[in-house]
Protein backbone atom coordinates (compact mmCIF):
# COMPACT_ATOMS: atom_id res chain seq x y z
CA UNK A 1 0.00 0.00 0.00
CA UNK A 2 1.24 3.24 -1.28
CA UNK A 3 1.56 6.05 1.38
CA UNK A 4 -1.51 7.88 -1.04
CA UNK A 5 -3.24 4.66 -0.09
CA UNK A 6 -3.11 4.77 3.05
CA UNK A 7 -3.77 8.85 3.61
CA UNK A 8 -7.20 8.19 1.66
CA UNK A 9 -7.64 4.64 3.85
CA UNK A 10 -7.06 6.44 6.68
CA UNK A 11 -8.76 9.58 5.70
CA UNK A 12 -12.29 7.26 5.19
CA UNK A 13 -11.93 5.72 8.26
CA UNK A 14 -12.06 9.04 10.45
CA UNK A 15 -14.72 9.78 8.44
CA UNK A 16 -16.55 6.47 9.13
CA UNK A 17 -15.53 7.18 12.96
CA UNK A 18 -16.55 10.38 13.13
CA UNK A 19 -20.24 8.81 12.56
CA UNK A 20 -20.23 6.24 14.33
CA UNK A 21 -18.56 8.13 17.62
CA UNK A 22 -20.89 8.71 20.26
CA UNK A 23 -23.05 5.68 18.93
CA UNK A 24 -21.00 3.00 20.70
CA UNK A 25 -17.42 2.55 22.04
CA UNK A 26 -14.42 2.63 20.20
CA UNK A 27 -13.48 -0.95 20.25
CA UNK A 28 -17.65 -1.77 19.05
CA UNK A 29 -17.53 0.15 16.16
CA UNK A 30 -14.22 -0.69 15.01
CA UNK A 31 -15.58 -4.20 14.52
CA UNK A 32 -18.48 -2.82 12.67
CA UNK A 33 -15.55 -0.70 10.48
CA UNK A 34 -13.49 -4.26 10.00
CA UNK A 35 -16.44 -6.68 9.39
CA UNK A 36 -17.80 -3.72 6.33
CA UNK A 37 -14.33 -3.95 5.11
CA UNK A 38 -13.51 -7.55 4.93
CA UNK A 39 -17.54 -8.28 3.30
CA UNK A 40 -15.92 -5.03 0.89
CA UNK A 41 -12.97 -7.11 0.22
CA UNK A 42 -14.87 -10.41 -0.57
CA UNK A 43 -17.02 -8.83 -3.15
CA UNK A 44 -14.36 -7.33 -5.02
CA UNK A 45 -12.54 -10.51 -5.09
CA UNK A 46 -15.74 -12.59 -6.24
CA UNK A 47 -16.11 -9.71 -9.12
CA UNK A 48 -12.68 -9.76 -10.20
CA UNK A 49 -12.05 -13.22 -10.34
CA UNK A 50 -15.72 -13.69 -12.15
CA UNK A 51 -14.54 -10.67 -14.80
CA UNK A 52 -11.58 -12.94 -15.39
CA UNK A 53 -14.01 -15.69 -16.53
CA UNK A 54 -16.25 -13.79 -18.18
CA UNK A 55 -13.41 -11.31 -20.34
CA UNK A 56 -13.22 -14.49 -23.45
CA UNK A 57 -17.26 -13.42 -23.31
CA UNK A 58 -17.11 -9.35 -22.93
CA UNK A 59 -19.11 -9.13 -20.49
CA UNK A 60 -19.33 -7.98 -16.64
CA UNK A 61 -20.34 -9.21 -13.51
CA UNK A 62 -21.87 -6.68 -11.99
CA UNK A 63 -23.64 -6.03 -15.02
CA UNK A 64 -25.41 -9.17 -15.23
CA UNK A 65 -29.11 -9.69 -14.58
CA UNK A 66 -29.48 -12.88 -12.35
CA UNK A 67 -33.28 -12.39 -12.68
CA UNK A 68 -33.65 -13.22 -16.36
CA UNK A 69 -33.03 -17.06 -17.37
CA UNK A 70 -29.68 -16.05 -19.41
CA UNK A 71 -28.22 -14.21 -16.45
CA UNK A 72 -29.06 -16.68 -13.98
CA UNK A 73 -27.42 -19.54 -15.92
CA UNK A 74 -24.12 -17.74 -16.24
CA UNK A 75 -24.26 -16.47 -12.64
CA UNK A 76 -24.81 -20.42 -11.71
CA UNK A 77 -22.09 -21.20 -13.62
CA UNK A 78 -19.86 -18.44 -12.43
CA UNK A 79 -20.71 -19.53 -8.57
CA UNK A 80 -19.90 -23.45 -9.30
CA UNK A 81 -16.33 -22.11 -9.83
CA UNK A 82 -15.96 -19.16 -7.76
CA UNK A 83 -16.88 -21.62 -4.72
CA UNK A 84 -14.27 -24.60 -5.61
CA UNK A 85 -11.42 -21.85 -6.44
CA UNK A 86 -12.50 -19.07 -3.82
CA UNK A 87 -14.58 -21.41 -1.03
CA UNK A 88 -17.49 -18.21 -1.10
CA UNK A 89 -19.91 -16.87 -3.28
CA UNK A 90 -21.53 -13.55 -3.83
CA UNK A 91 -24.04 -12.15 -6.81
CA UNK A 92 -24.31 -9.31 -8.89
CA UNK A 93 -27.05 -7.65 -6.31
CA UNK A 94 -24.96 -8.53 -3.89
CA UNK A 95 -21.59 -7.02 -4.29
CA UNK A 96 -21.07 -3.96 -1.85
CA UNK A 97 -21.20 -1.67 -4.78
CA UNK A 98 -24.30 -2.62 -5.30
CA UNK A 99 -25.71 -2.54 -1.51
CA UNK A 100 -23.09 1.03 -1.24
CA UNK A 101 -25.20 2.75 -3.86
CA UNK A 102 -28.54 1.63 -3.07
CA UNK A 103 -27.88 3.19 0.31
CA UNK A 104 -26.83 6.33 -1.40
CA UNK A 105 -29.36 6.91 -3.44
CA UNK A 106 -31.74 6.64 -0.16
CA UNK A 107 -29.82 9.17 1.59
CA UNK A 108 -29.40 11.34 -1.53
CA UNK A 109 -33.47 10.95 -2.11
CA UNK A 110 -34.07 11.53 1.70
CA UNK A 111 -36.42 8.43 1.44
CA UNK A 112 -35.77 6.64 4.70
CA UNK A 113 -39.40 6.42 5.39
CA UNK A 114 -40.11 3.68 2.91
CA UNK A 115 -39.61 0.25 4.39
CA UNK A 116 -39.32 -1.60 0.97
CA UNK A 117 -36.18 0.81 0.43
CA UNK A 118 -34.19 -0.05 3.53
CA UNK A 119 -30.47 -2.01 3.31
CA UNK A 120 -30.71 -3.30 6.53
CA UNK A 121 -32.63 -6.28 5.75
CA UNK A 122 -30.80 -6.92 2.21
CA UNK A 123 -27.57 -6.53 3.68
CA UNK A 124 -28.18 -9.07 6.59
CA UNK A 125 -29.61 -11.67 4.15
CA UNK A 126 -26.37 -10.92 1.98
CA UNK A 127 -23.72 -11.80 5.05
CA UNK A 128 -25.70 -14.77 5.70
CA UNK A 129 -26.09 -16.04 2.36
CA UNK A 130 -22.06 -16.00 2.07
CA UNK A 131 -21.50 -18.45 4.90
CA UNK A 132 -24.66 -20.30 3.27
CA UNK A 133 -22.72 -20.80 0.21
CA UNK A 134 -20.21 -22.48 1.68
CA UNK A 135 -21.83 -25.05 3.48
CA UNK A 136 -20.88 -28.71 2.26
CA UNK A 137 -17.93 -27.59 1.09
CA UNK A 138 -14.05 -27.77 2.40
CA UNK A 139 -14.38 -23.82 3.55
CA UNK A 140 -17.35 -24.19 5.42
CA UNK A 141 -15.41 -24.29 8.92
CA UNK A 142 -13.57 -21.39 8.02
CA UNK A 143 -16.69 -18.83 6.99
CA UNK A 144 -18.81 -20.14 9.57
CA UNK A 145 -20.53 -17.23 11.56
CA UNK A 146 -17.94 -14.94 10.33
CA UNK A 147 -20.16 -11.99 10.09
CA UNK A 148 -21.70 -12.67 13.90
CA UNK A 149 -20.00 -9.56 15.19
CA UNK A 150 -21.79 -7.55 12.87
CA UNK A 151 -25.19 -6.88 14.83
CA UNK A 152 -27.30 -5.40 12.49
CA UNK A 153 -30.42 -5.28 14.77
CA UNK A 154 -28.49 -3.55 17.73
CA UNK A 155 -29.87 -0.50 19.43
CA UNK A 156 -26.90 1.33 19.19
CA UNK A 157 -26.89 1.58 15.63
CA UNK A 158 -29.94 3.74 16.15
CA UNK A 159 -33.02 4.11 18.19
CA UNK A 160 -35.25 3.48 15.39
CA UNK A 161 -35.25 1.55 11.54
CA UNK A 162 -34.55 4.53 10.05
CA UNK A 163 -31.58 5.88 12.18
CA UNK A 164 -29.94 2.58 11.89
CA UNK A 165 -30.24 2.22 8.03
CA UNK A 166 -28.93 5.95 7.66
CA UNK A 167 -26.03 5.04 9.78
CA UNK A 168 -25.28 2.03 8.12
CA UNK A 169 -25.86 3.55 4.75
CA UNK A 170 -23.12 6.17 5.80
CA UNK A 171 -20.65 3.80 6.52
CA UNK A 172 -21.30 1.94 2.75
CA UNK A 173 -21.13 4.96 1.18
CA UNK A 174 -17.33 5.99 3.04
CA UNK A 175 -16.04 2.20 2.41
CA UNK A 176 -17.11 2.22 -0.99
CA UNK A 177 -14.45 5.03 -1.71
CA UNK A 178 -11.51 2.89 -0.82
CA UNK A 179 -9.54 1.18 -3.18
CA UNK A 180 -8.52 -2.14 -2.43
CA UNK A 181 -5.86 -2.42 -4.89
CA UNK A 182 -6.20 -6.36 -5.01
CA UNK A 183 -3.86 -6.63 -7.62
CA UNK A 184 -1.16 -5.50 -5.40
CA UNK A 185 -0.05 -8.61 -3.32
CA UNK A 186 1.61 -6.36 -0.75
CA UNK A 187 -1.40 -4.65 0.15
CA UNK A 188 -2.01 -4.48 3.76
CA UNK A 189 -5.78 -2.86 4.16
CA UNK A 190 -6.82 -5.16 6.94
CA UNK A 191 -3.89 -4.71 9.14
CA UNK A 192 -3.42 -0.49 8.38
CA UNK A 193 -7.07 -0.21 9.23
CA UNK A 194 -6.76 -1.98 12.29
CA UNK A 195 -3.68 -0.20 13.37
CA UNK A 196 -5.19 2.83 12.78
CA UNK A 197 -8.34 2.42 14.70
CA UNK A 198 -6.24 1.25 17.57
CA UNK A 199 -4.00 3.91 17.27
CA UNK A 200 -6.91 6.28 16.42
CA UNK A 201 -8.95 5.60 19.40
CA UNK A 202 -6.58 3.90 22.01
CA UNK A 203 -8.49 5.81 24.76
CA UNK A 204 -11.84 4.13 24.20
CA UNK A 205 -10.51 0.78 22.95
CA UNK A 206 -7.65 0.46 25.69
CA UNK A 207 -5.92 -2.25 26.82
CA UNK A 208 -8.62 -4.62 24.99
CA UNK A 209 -7.44 -3.66 21.73
CA UNK A 210 -3.33 -3.78 22.34
CA UNK A 211 -3.61 -7.27 23.75
CA UNK A 212 -4.84 -8.58 20.23
CA UNK A 213 -2.86 -6.57 17.84
CA UNK A 214 1.16 -6.78 17.66
CA UNK A 215 2.29 -3.65 16.15
CA UNK A 216 3.71 -4.12 12.10
CA UNK A 217 7.09 -3.29 13.19
CA UNK A 218 7.43 -5.88 16.00
CA UNK A 219 5.22 -8.28 14.02
CA UNK A 220 8.49 -7.37 11.01
CA UNK A 221 11.11 -8.04 13.78
CA UNK A 222 9.50 -12.02 14.93
CA UNK A 223 8.84 -12.63 11.59
CA UNK A 224 12.94 -11.68 10.54
CA UNK A 225 14.10 -13.66 13.28
CA UNK A 226 12.57 -16.83 12.87
CA UNK A 227 12.98 -16.76 9.17
CA UNK A 228 16.82 -15.67 9.42
CA UNK A 229 18.07 -18.63 9.06
CA UNK A 230 15.25 -20.83 7.21
CA UNK A 231 12.79 -19.38 4.91
CA UNK A 232 10.81 -22.62 3.15
CA UNK A 233 8.33 -23.22 6.28
CA UNK A 234 6.02 -26.72 5.94
CA UNK A 235 3.94 -25.32 9.62
CA UNK A 236 4.11 -21.87 11.16
CA UNK A 237 2.10 -21.11 14.30
CA UNK A 238 1.12 -18.48 16.79
CA UNK A 239 -0.65 -19.97 19.80
CA UNK A 240 -2.19 -16.54 20.67
CA UNK A 241 -2.92 -15.42 17.08
CA UNK A 242 -5.22 -12.53 17.88
CA UNK A 243 -5.74 -10.93 14.16
CA UNK A 244 -3.59 -12.84 12.47
CA UNK A 245 -1.03 -10.15 11.52
CA UNK A 246 1.66 -11.64 12.92
CA UNK A 247 1.17 -14.85 10.92
CA UNK A 248 0.69 -12.83 8.05
CA UNK A 249 3.72 -10.92 8.49
CA UNK A 250 5.88 -14.10 8.66
CA UNK A 251 4.64 -14.94 5.47
CA UNK A 252 5.22 -12.21 3.46
CA UNK A 253 8.78 -12.83 5.03
CA UNK A 254 9.24 -16.51 4.25
CA UNK A 255 9.63 -17.65 0.56
CA UNK A 256 7.10 -20.28 1.56
CA UNK A 257 5.12 -21.38 3.93
CA UNK A 258 2.92 -24.49 3.62
CA UNK A 259 0.41 -23.91 6.21
CA UNK A 260 -0.50 -21.81 8.77
CA UNK A 261 -1.97 -22.66 12.29
CA UNK A 262 -3.36 -20.56 15.33
CA UNK A 263 -5.22 -20.27 18.41
CA UNK A 264 -7.03 -17.74 19.77
CA UNK A 265 -9.48 -17.40 22.97
CA UNK A 266 -11.41 -14.33 21.89
CA UNK A 267 -13.89 -15.03 19.65
CA UNK A 268 -14.35 -11.77 17.75
CA UNK A 269 -11.03 -11.79 16.94
CA UNK A 270 -10.86 -15.33 16.33
CA UNK A 271 -13.48 -14.19 13.36
CA UNK A 272 -10.83 -11.30 12.40
CA UNK A 273 -8.14 -13.92 12.40
CA UNK A 274 -9.86 -15.71 9.70
CA UNK A 275 -11.26 -12.84 8.11
CA UNK A 276 -7.41 -11.53 7.65
CA UNK A 277 -6.24 -14.97 6.72
CA UNK A 278 -9.24 -14.93 3.61
CA UNK A 279 -8.38 -10.94 2.82
CA UNK A 280 -4.57 -11.92 2.47
CA UNK A 281 -5.65 -15.02 -0.56
CA UNK A 282 -4.36 -17.67 2.01
CA UNK A 283 -6.72 -20.58 0.56
CA UNK A 284 -8.94 -21.95 3.39
CA UNK A 285 -7.12 -24.98 2.52
CA UNK A 286 -4.01 -23.69 3.75
CA UNK A 287 -5.26 -22.24 7.21
CA UNK A 288 -5.90 -23.97 10.67
CA UNK A 289 -6.93 -21.37 13.52
CA UNK A 290 -9.09 -22.59 16.11
CA UNK A 291 -10.87 -20.88 18.91
CA UNK A 292 -10.14 -22.07 22.37
CA UNK A 293 -7.84 -21.32 25.61
CA UNK A 294 -4.25 -22.60 24.46
CA UNK A 295 -3.05 -23.27 27.77
CA UNK A 296 -6.50 -24.74 29.12
CA UNK A 297 -7.73 -26.83 26.02
CA UNK A 298 -4.85 -26.75 23.19
CA UNK A 299 -6.18 -27.91 19.92
CA UNK A 300 -2.78 -28.62 17.76
CA UNK A 301 -0.90 -29.94 20.84
CA UNK A 302 0.00 -33.41 18.65
CA UNK A 303 1.49 -31.04 15.69
CA UNK A 304 5.35 -29.72 15.73
CA UNK A 305 6.39 -26.25 13.98
CA UNK A 306 8.94 -25.11 11.90
CA UNK A 307 8.43 -21.75 12.99
CA UNK A 308 6.81 -20.14 16.44
CA UNK A 309 5.93 -16.84 16.71
CA UNK A 310 3.70 -15.03 19.59
CA UNK A 311 2.82 -11.85 21.79
CA UNK A 312 0.85 -13.28 24.61
CA UNK A 313 -1.00 -11.69 26.77
CA UNK A 314 0.82 -9.73 29.51
CA UNK A 315 1.25 -11.52 32.55
CA UNK A 316 -2.57 -13.25 32.23
CA UNK A 317 -4.19 -15.21 34.38
CA UNK A 318 -4.78 -19.04 34.32
CA UNK A 319 -5.91 -22.06 36.58
CA UNK A 320 -2.40 -23.12 36.77
CA UNK A 321 -3.67 -26.37 38.18
CA UNK A 322 -1.72 -29.15 39.92
CA UNK A 323 -3.40 -31.68 37.21
CA UNK A 324 -1.24 -29.76 34.62
CA UNK A 325 2.17 -31.66 36.28
CA UNK A 326 0.85 -34.80 34.22
CA UNK A 327 0.79 -32.35 31.18
CA UNK A 328 3.96 -33.33 28.95
CA UNK A 329 4.50 -29.83 27.99
CA UNK A 330 4.66 -28.47 31.81
CA UNK A 331 6.13 -32.19 33.61
CA UNK A 332 9.59 -31.81 32.62
CA UNK A 333 10.41 -28.55 34.60
CA UNK A 334 8.99 -29.29 37.75
CA UNK A 335 7.12 -26.41 38.52
CA UNK A 336 4.31 -24.36 37.04
CA UNK A 337 4.17 -20.75 36.12
CA UNK A 338 2.07 -18.96 38.64
CA UNK A 339 -1.44 -18.43 38.72
CA UNK A 340 -1.31 -14.72 38.06
CA UNK A 341 1.66 -14.80 35.49
CA UNK A 342 0.78 -17.09 32.69
CA UNK A 343 3.97 -15.84 30.70
CA UNK A 344 6.34 -18.64 31.70
CA UNK A 345 3.49 -20.92 30.58
CA UNK A 346 3.34 -20.04 26.97
CA UNK A 347 6.78 -20.18 26.67
CA UNK A 348 6.57 -23.75 27.56
CA UNK A 349 3.54 -24.43 25.64
CA UNK A 350 5.65 -23.47 22.76
CA UNK A 351 8.81 -25.20 23.00
CA UNK A 352 6.93 -28.48 23.20
CA UNK A 353 4.91 -27.79 20.09
CA UNK A 354 8.47 -26.99 18.31
CA UNK A 355 9.91 -28.82 16.10
CA UNK A 356 13.67 -29.64 16.48
CA UNK A 357 14.99 -28.07 14.00
CA UNK A 358 12.62 -24.57 14.36
CA UNK A 359 12.90 -21.03 15.59
CA UNK A 360 10.30 -19.28 17.71
CA UNK A 361 10.38 -15.83 18.84
CA UNK A 362 7.99 -14.76 21.90
CA UNK A 363 7.63 -10.84 23.11
CA UNK A 364 7.19 -11.21 26.88
CA UNK A 365 7.31 -8.64 29.47
CA UNK A 366 11.12 -7.92 31.34
CA UNK A 367 9.87 -9.75 34.58
CA UNK A 368 10.53 -13.11 32.96
CA UNK A 369 14.06 -12.10 32.81
CA UNK A 370 14.55 -12.13 36.54
CA UNK A 371 11.47 -13.33 38.70
CA UNK A 372 12.32 -15.57 40.85
CA UNK A 373 10.26 -18.38 42.37
CA UNK A 374 8.83 -20.81 39.65
CA UNK A 375 9.30 -19.05 37.19
CA UNK A 376 13.24 -18.64 38.21
CA UNK A 377 13.26 -22.49 38.38
CA UNK A 378 11.69 -22.62 34.72
CA UNK A 379 14.36 -20.18 33.52
CA UNK A 380 16.95 -22.22 34.80
CA UNK A 381 15.77 -25.61 33.30
CA UNK A 382 15.36 -24.01 29.90
CA UNK A 383 19.08 -22.74 30.09
CA UNK A 384 21.09 -25.30 32.41
CA UNK A 385 18.82 -28.74 30.91
CA UNK A 386 16.80 -27.89 27.36
CA UNK A 387 19.66 -25.36 26.42
CA UNK A 388 17.70 -23.73 24.09
CA UNK A 389 17.85 -20.17 24.96
CA UNK A 390 19.13 -18.48 22.32
CA UNK A 391 18.55 -14.96 22.47
CA UNK A 392 17.27 -11.99 24.52
CA UNK A 393 16.82 -8.88 23.13
CA UNK A 394 15.03 -6.03 24.97
CA UNK A 395 12.65 -3.39 23.16
CA UNK A 396 12.01 0.37 24.03
CA UNK A 397 9.24 0.88 26.04
CA UNK A 398 5.47 2.33 25.22
CA UNK A 399 5.41 0.20 21.89
CA UNK A 400 2.35 -1.52 22.56
CA UNK A 401 -1.07 0.13 22.21
CA UNK A 402 -2.37 0.35 25.52
CA UNK A 403 1.03 -0.60 27.98
CA UNK A 404 3.72 1.66 28.30
CA UNK A 405 5.57 -1.19 30.07
CA UNK A 406 9.04 -1.93 28.49
CA UNK A 407 9.19 -5.83 26.60
CA UNK A 408 11.60 -8.06 25.19
CA UNK A 409 11.93 -10.58 22.78
CA UNK A 410 13.40 -14.56 23.85
CA UNK A 411 14.51 -16.08 21.12
CA UNK A 412 14.60 -20.39 21.30
CA UNK A 413 15.75 -23.29 19.59
CA UNK A 414 16.34 -27.04 20.47
CA UNK A 415 19.29 -27.35 18.39
CA UNK A 416 21.50 -24.14 18.83
CA UNK A 417 24.33 -23.11 16.37
CA UNK A 418 26.16 -21.71 19.18
CA UNK A 419 25.19 -24.17 22.39
CA UNK A 420 28.17 -22.58 24.72
CA UNK A 421 26.12 -19.11 24.71
CA UNK A 422 23.09 -16.23 25.04
CA UNK A 423 23.38 -13.28 22.86
CA UNK A 424 21.87 -10.24 24.40
CA UNK A 425 20.65 -7.25 22.43
CA UNK A 426 19.75 -3.76 24.10
CA UNK A 427 17.59 -2.09 21.72
CA UNK A 428 16.03 0.07 24.23
CA UNK A 429 16.96 3.46 23.22
CA UNK A 430 16.70 2.77 19.25
CA UNK A 431 13.53 4.12 18.18
CA UNK A 432 11.39 6.90 16.86
CA UNK A 433 8.72 8.48 18.95
CA UNK A 434 5.88 9.60 17.18
CA UNK A 435 3.00 11.41 19.06
CA UNK A 436 2.86 9.89 22.62
CA UNK A 437 3.88 6.40 20.93
CA UNK A 438 7.50 4.91 20.49
CA UNK A 439 8.09 3.71 16.83
CA UNK A 440 10.50 1.34 15.58
CA UNK A 441 11.50 1.85 12.54
CA UNK A 442 12.72 -0.65 9.60
CA UNK A 443 17.08 0.85 10.30
CA UNK A 444 16.14 -0.20 13.95
CA UNK A 445 14.58 -3.73 12.89
CA UNK A 446 17.58 -4.30 10.60
CA UNK A 447 19.84 -3.57 13.44
CA UNK A 448 18.50 -5.77 15.68
CA UNK A 449 18.90 -8.51 12.93
CA UNK A 450 21.94 -8.02 12.23
CA UNK A 451 23.26 -8.15 15.64
CA UNK A 452 21.53 -11.32 15.56
CA UNK A 453 23.24 -13.03 12.99
CA UNK A 454 26.58 -11.44 13.43
CA UNK A 455 26.09 -12.43 17.14
CA UNK A 456 29.28 -10.24 18.38
CA UNK A 457 29.76 -7.89 20.97
CA UNK A 458 28.84 -4.20 20.40
CA UNK A 459 29.27 -1.65 22.68
CA UNK A 460 26.74 -0.49 24.40
CA UNK A 461 24.39 -3.05 22.37
CA UNK A 462 25.27 -6.32 22.19
CA UNK A 463 27.34 -8.95 23.99
CA UNK A 464 27.56 -12.91 23.99
CA UNK A 465 27.17 -14.19 27.25
CA UNK A 466 29.00 -17.72 28.26
CA UNK A 467 26.26 -20.31 29.86
CA UNK A 468 28.87 -19.94 32.71
CA UNK A 469 28.16 -16.28 33.20
CA UNK A 470 24.78 -17.04 33.06
CA UNK A 471 25.20 -19.95 36.04
CA UNK A 472 27.27 -17.26 37.92
CA UNK A 473 24.38 -14.85 37.66
CA UNK A 474 21.97 -17.08 39.08
CA UNK A 475 20.19 -17.48 35.58
CA UNK A 476 19.30 -13.62 35.81
CA UNK A 477 18.40 -12.51 32.31
CA UNK A 478 18.22 -9.33 32.99
CA UNK A 479 20.01 -7.44 30.20
CA UNK A 480 22.03 -4.56 31.76
CA UNK A 481 24.06 -7.51 33.43
CA UNK A 482 25.70 -8.67 29.94
CA UNK A 483 25.22 -5.08 27.61
CA UNK A 484 26.94 -2.70 29.79
CA UNK A 485 24.98 0.52 28.51
CA UNK A 486 26.41 3.07 31.46
CA UNK A 487 26.61 6.61 30.30
CA UNK A 488 29.65 8.50 32.30
CA UNK A 489 28.49 12.40 32.54
CA UNK A 490 30.56 15.47 32.73
CA UNK A 491 32.75 15.78 35.50
CA UNK A 492 31.55 19.45 37.53
CA UNK A 493 33.84 21.12 38.92
CA UNK A 494 33.15 22.50 42.45
CA UNK A 495 35.71 24.86 42.41
CA UNK A 496 34.19 28.27 42.45
CA UNK A 497 35.80 30.39 39.20
CA UNK A 498 39.21 32.60 40.08
CA UNK A 499 37.04 36.03 39.56
CA UNK A 500 34.48 34.81 41.96
CA UNK A 501 37.11 33.97 44.58
CA UNK A 502 38.76 37.23 44.74
CA UNK A 503 35.63 39.02 45.10
CA UNK A 504 34.66 37.12 47.87
CA UNK A 505 38.29 37.82 49.18
CA UNK A 506 37.23 41.10 49.39
CA UNK A 507 34.13 41.44 49.98
CA UNK A 508 35.63 39.33 53.50
CA UNK A 509 38.27 41.95 53.55
CA UNK A 510 35.83 44.80 53.23
CA UNK A 511 34.10 43.70 56.55
CA UNK A 512 36.81 43.73 58.36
Amino acid sequence: MTEEQRRQLQQQLWNIANTLRGKMNADEFRDYILGFIFYKYLSEKVERYADALLAEDHLKFAELDEHTEDGAEIVQAVQDAAVKQLGYFLKPSELFHAVAMKGNNQLDAENLGDGHNFILADLARILKNIEQSTLGTDSADDFSNLFEDLDLTSSKLGATEKAKNALVAKVLVHLDKIDFNLADGTADVLGDAYEYLIGEFASGAGKKAGEFYTPQPVSTLLAKLVTSQNKNLKTLYDPTCGSGSLLLRVKREANHVDKIYGQELNRTTYNLARMNMILHDVHYADFDIRQEDTLEHPQHRDLRFDAIVANPPFSAHWSSSPLFMSDDRFSVYGKLAPASKADMAFVQHMIYQLADDGAMAVVLPHGVLFRGAAEGHIRQYLIEQMNCLDAVIGLPANIFYGTSIPTCVLVLKKCRRNPNDILFIDASQHFDKVKTQNILRPAHIQKIVDAYLARTHEDKYSAVASLEAIKTNDYNLNIPRYVDTFEAEDAIDLEPPRVYRRLHFLREWSYE
